[in-house]
Formats: C-alpha cells, structure tokens, sequence
C-alpha cells in the first residue's frame, strides 16, 4: 500500500486506513505500506485491527503508525535490515508517511478525537514466556536434549520389535495354566507339560464334600477333561501393547483352563452321587407295643444337580477339594404339633381297650391292636393327624362277632321226585363295619365306660329271592348228556367240578362260563394231577381230566338248545367224544361257555361216579335238536416221534387226523317248523406215534 496525503484522502481510505499492529502469531515486522523497493509485501488485513474512525469533525489526515512497545517487539523478533529499515520508515520517514510531511520530520502522537482508542496491537498480547520458549528450544542446549531423548526413543523401539521377534513362538511371558508356569516357554514345550500336569489331573481322585458326607469321583470318568484348542485359545499369542509386554516381565497372568464335558458321563456321575441325598424324616408318632414314641423331624437335603455341574466344569482341574451345592429339603411338621399329638391323642388312644357290642357277644380293640391301627400324617399346616387303618381294624374285630351273622343265601332247587323244587333263599344279617368303625376316633379319644359302641347290623338280600325262583320257570328237563371212560385221577377232577357246578341256576339272558364259575382249578381247591394231551403227546397235569366234563356240558347244552358262547375242540380227536362235538378247557386259558336264549331259567344237575359224568339242564323246553354228524374226509397220516426211554416217554400206536362236520338243527317243540341250522367243521391233527428207544 502507498503512502496517501490527507489533501488525497477520499471516502474509501476513510473506511479503510485505521491504525493496525501485527497479529500476534506474525514473525515478520511491518513492511512499508508505500513501495519502498522492489516487490515490497503487504501487511495481510487477518494481522490488522482498527480504531474506531473519528468524528467528520475532527477527522484528519490519518496514518498507519507503532507504538513504541510495538516497535520494541519487532526489535525482540530479530527483525533483519531490511525489516528494520522498512519498521524505521514506518516510525519516521516522511516518503511512507501518510501526512505528507518531509522525510526526518519528527511526528507526534496522531491527534485522537474524543472518546477514541489507541489501536490495539495483537503482537502485544503474546506472552514474553512463549518467545522465550521458543527460543529455548532452538538453543543448542535444548537440541541435545532433543537428540538424547530420539536416542533413547530410538534404542526403545529397537528393543521392542527385537523382544517381539525373538519370543516369537513362544508362550506370552507370566503366563499360569491352573497352576502350571508355562510363560516364555516353546509352544510345544508347554503343550507338552500342560498335558502331563492336567491329563494327570483327571484321573486321580476328586475329593468332594455334599453336605456332611465326604465321598471322590475321578473327573476323566466323569466325562470330563481338557479342551486343548478352547484352552490355547484363552492362552492367546504374544501382545503387541508394549506396556503390556514390559509389565509381562514383572508379573503374571492366570489363565482359565477350558472343559471338554461329555454330558451323558457327567450325567451319570451326578445321579450316582445322589445316593448321598438326605431324604427328610419328618416327625411323626410311632408306636412300640403300645407305647406311643416321637419322632424328631429331622430337615433333608438333595444334591443341586444343574449348580454341581457348574462346579464341577469350572473347578475339576484345580484338582482341590470341593463342596458341591446342595437343595435343603425342609420338614413339614413342626416339634411343638408333635408333642401336643403326642400327649393330647396317641397316649390317650392308648390307654384302654375298645369294646364294640354285637348280638350274643362283643368284639374288643386291645391297646396294643390300637396300636396297629393307628398312624400320624403331615396335615399339610404343621401338624399331624391320626389316620385309623380300617381294614385291619375290622380284620380284627369281625372274627369276633362272626357267630353273631347270619349269610344270605339264594334260593336254589332240590330235586324231588321227578322235577325240582324251590330251595327258599335267606335273608342275611351282617355288620356294616364301615358304620360301625364311624365312632373309634371319638372313642379312642373318650375314657372309661366311654370308649365302647354297639355294631351296627343290617339286612343283607339274596342274589336269588324265593320268589324270584319260583317264577324262573325251571319244570323239566331241557337236555342231558352222558360220558364214561374215565378213572383214577381223572375221575377225582371229574366228580370234583361236578359238584362244583351241580345247582347253578342261570337267569334268562345271562351267560355260564365254565371258567368262572369254578375259579381257579388247583390242589387247593381239590384237584389232583392227571393224564393230558400235550401237542400230541400224552402228558400230566393238575386238573386233567376237567374236559372230559366240559364236553359232557357242551352236550347237555347243544341238546337244550342254547346259544353257544364260545367253546373249544380238542387238537386231536378222542374216540370217546362225539367227532366235531367236543370242548377242552384249560384254566385260565381256554374256556367253555353259553348263554341262556330262553325265556325262563335254567338249573344245571351234575353228578358223576366211579365211570360215568351227566349233565342235565331244566327249564322249560321249547326246542328240539338234532344232531346230524358228516363224513371224515381229508385223512392226514401222523409223524412218528422217537424218545428215549424213562418216565418222560410214553408209547402210542397213533393215529390218522381228518376233517368232519356237525350240523345242529333245532325245531319248535310244539309246531314241528325248524328255528334255526348251523354246520360246524372240525379238522383234527393226527396223533403222532411215538416210540421210546
């Protein structure tokens, strides 16, 4: 910028030519705001600041001007000659004033209007200590330091990247695997001992403590053991923070090992160690003869089995002992109902007999069957409550008062000339113990005269009244039928189911099963063993003999025309059966049943001598039957069979198998018309010979 006159000043440079200063971050003093030479620089407007412009009245031919401090700051900046020269123009030679004066004129201060600022020089506001710092640090004091400190920086990243490529391959430094140094060590060195160490660990014997019980298990078998790639893993590799390498030197890092489970062993293991669960005993009342006892309520406990697998995966390998977590299991009643139960209900049942009276006699609960009786339970708020056995009770009192009963009986027939005749029924007179038993609590509470109760009897009806006989209409024979051939044992079974079966009256609609009608046929009930065939073979057996009856029931029954049930023929034919009208029975296995279609009912008369068995069925008879047996056709040889001799073998000469029909035609009894014609077809195996060599 030229130097400009007040006689030149125009409005613009008013605008504009305000007092200015260096900012504080220049390094350069002012240079001539005329051209003092050739490519003179500029001052940027960014390093100026202006005064605040005068009044029109008093303002004046103006100027750019430094204060002294100003000018004493270029001089501290190390300005050059140049500089120097340019800040001496500035301060007075006429050439770059802006007044017009001639050059080395001294120039005072430039009027102020008034209210108006020096110019503020941002040089000025720069601290004197920031110069000098900088002048510290290009003083060749501080450059030695500067290079000291590279140096050291220096030799630092040396020993780092160094440090780094020698421990290449090896385990960080400070490195703890469950007690096991391997820090700065060969991978392979370490893997090796970390092997050695912790395989060993799993399988030597863990001590483990549940609750006050103290028992081991082996972790290996237990389905647990190292997991070598989760563990390296966590081992990780060598850092590159280099704080965390140099603090490696001085200290160490635990690493946690990292569990292979397999779960089903693991499994295993936790429910066989819950056979040292605790179960609660909870307090109760015990009897010992008739003396009442309590018991304590002593709280359980059962092993937490999802917690104890936690511990057991996270601490096996410490190889320490360790408690695994256990579920208290608490107690349900509490010490104090104890002892009231004790004192206000069991020692009071027991202090004297019970006595319930019958018809003609009594029946008596001495103290120490009381005892037997009687029970204590939880009742669910803390306390406990009797319980009374009824079923014993009344198995102890009813034989007492047996004599004192009378048992229904139905109604049943006789016979008596040619036709049966009504058997009346009785009226049973029995105790209803479950009535009877209502008091024993209150009585086994009460004392004295107290404690005794009546039995209480009721009515009891037959299956079968009087009247209900006599209106069966059971008159005449229906049907009958007759066998022979038997003897020995097989007469014992005969005459025995005989007499089991003689006098069943069978209701209109209802169904005869052999089977159960006579229950179970064993030595017990009086049946002996006796010859049977057994997959065609001669055989023995409890009860041998019984299908010889069945099939003289079988008859009687096709004769009188009932509905066949259900019956079974023999595998092989024997010859003093009818052929395809025959039945076997097995206990229960293979049954012979028929149901009554008559309108009225049905009595069966059974009896059997030394050689024979007959069945008679009455009722009222209304049918006829035929029975129309076919021809043997489709005859099969048998099979011969050699045994060696002893009583495991007898001889028979065998015989053909075939096929044969049976049709039954049944007719009404007054109109002659047929009612009904069925045909049943039978094929029977043959009998194989059998020869003991």
């Amino acid at each position: 910028m030229s130097a400009v006159s007040g006689a030149a000043s125009t409005e613009p440079l008013r605008e504009t030519a305000r007092a200015a200063t260096f900012d504080s971050d220049a390094q350069a003093p002012l240079r001539g705001l005329a051209s003092a030479g050739p490519d003179p620089e500029r001052i940027p407007e960014s390093t100026l600041r202006f005064a605040p412009e005068a009044p029109p009245a008093a303002q004046g031919t103006q100027r750019l001007a430094l204060t002294p401090d100003e000018q004493e700051s270029l001089r501290h900046a190390g300005a050059g000659p140049t500089e120097s020269a340019h800040s001496a123009q500035l301060a007075g030679d006429g050439s770059d004033s802006l007044g017009g004066e001639p050059a080395g004129t001294p120039r005072p201060p430039a009027p102020r209007a008034p209210g108006e600022r020096r110019p503020i020089s941002r040089q000025s506001e720069e601290p004197k200590k920031g110069q000098e710092f900088r002048q510290v640090l290009q003083s060749p004091k501080a450059r030695k330091i500067g290079i000291a400190v590279g140096a050291v920086l220096g030799i630092g990243l040396l020993g780092y990247v160094a440090d780094l490529v020698m421990s290449s391959g090896e385990v960080p430094r400070g490195v703890v695997v469950a007690g096991v140094e391997i820090g700065g060590m060969d991978k392979s060195a370490a893997d090796a001992k970390l092997r050695v160490e912790l395989d060993g660990r799993a399988g030597r014997e863990l001590p483990v403590t549940i609750g006050d019980v103290q028992t081991t298990l082996v972790p290996g078998t237990a389905g647990l053991s190292v997991d070598w790639d989760g563990t390296w893993d966590r081992i990780g590799g060598q850092p590159l923070n280099p704080v965390t390498r140099l603090t490696s030197l001085f200290g160490t890092e635990t690493v946690e090992v990292d569990s292979a489970v397999d779960e089903q062993a693991l499994g295993n293991t936790l429910e066989a160690l819950r056979v040292h669960d605790r179960p609660t005993v909870e307090g109760t009342i015990v009897f010992e003869n008739a003396e009442p006892v309590a018991v304590a309520p002593l709280p359980g406990r059962v092993l937490d089995v999802a917690a104890a697998r936690g511990v057991l995966v996270d601490d096996w390998i410490a190889g320490a002992p360790m408690n695994l977590p256990v579920v208290p299991a608490p107690v349900a009643v509490r010490q104090d109902a104890i002892d009231q139960a004790l004192h206000q209900i069991a020692q009071p049942a027991v202090a004297g007999p019970v006595t319930f009276d019958g018809k003609g006699g009594k029946a008596v609960l001495a103290p120490e069957q009381i005892a037997t009786i009687m029970s204590f339970a939880p009742d669910g708020h803390g306390g406990l409550t009797p319980r009374i056995d009824q079923k014993v009770a009344t198995d102890l009192l009813a034989p007492q008062l047996k004599e004192s009963e009378v048992e229904p009986k139905d109604a049943t027939f006789a016979l008596t000339g040619s036709k049966p005749t009504v058997v009346p029924s009785v009226v049973g007179d029995k105790i209803n113990w479950p009535k009877t038993l209502e008091p024993l609590s209150a009585l086994l509470a009460a004392s004295g005269p107290q404690r005794t109760a009546p039995a209480v009897y009721e009515k009891v009806e037959p299956k079968l009244t009087t009247a209900a006989a006599d209106g069966l209409g059971i008159v005449e024979p229906m049907g009958e039928f007759t066998t022979s051939g038997f003897s020995g044992p097989s007469g014992v079974n005969i005459r025995t189911v005989a007499r089991k079966v003689n006098g069943a009256v069978v209701k209109p609609g209802d169904t005869f099963s052999l089977n159960e009608f006579t229950g179970p046929r064993g030595t017990a009930e009086g049946y002996v063993e006796s010859g049977i065939i057994d997959h065609g073979r001669p055989s023995k057996a409890v009860g041998g003999g019984i299908s010889q009856f069945a099939t003289t029931l079988y008859n009687a029954a096709y004769f009188a025309g009932l509905e066949d049930a259900g019956h079974t023929e023999h595998s092989y034919y024997i010859s003093r059966y009818p052929a395809a009208r025959e039945a076997t029975v097995f206990d229960g296995a293979i049954d012979l049943s028929f149901r009554n279609n008559t309108p009225t009912g049905i009595y069966i008369e059974a009896s059997a001598n030394g050689s024979e068995v007959t069945v008679r069925i009455w009722g009222t008879k209304t049918v006829e039957v035929e029975s129309i047996t076919g021809d043997r056709t489709k005859p099969t040889e048998p099979k011969t069979i050699t045994l060696p001799k002893g009583d495991g073998c007898i001889a028979t000469e065998g015989a053909d198998g075939f096929t044969v029909s049976d049709t039954r035609v049944i007719t009404d009894v007054n109109t002659g018309k047929e009612v009904s014609r069925a045909t049943r077809t039978v094929k029977y195996d043959p009998i194989p010979v059998v020869k003991c060599e």
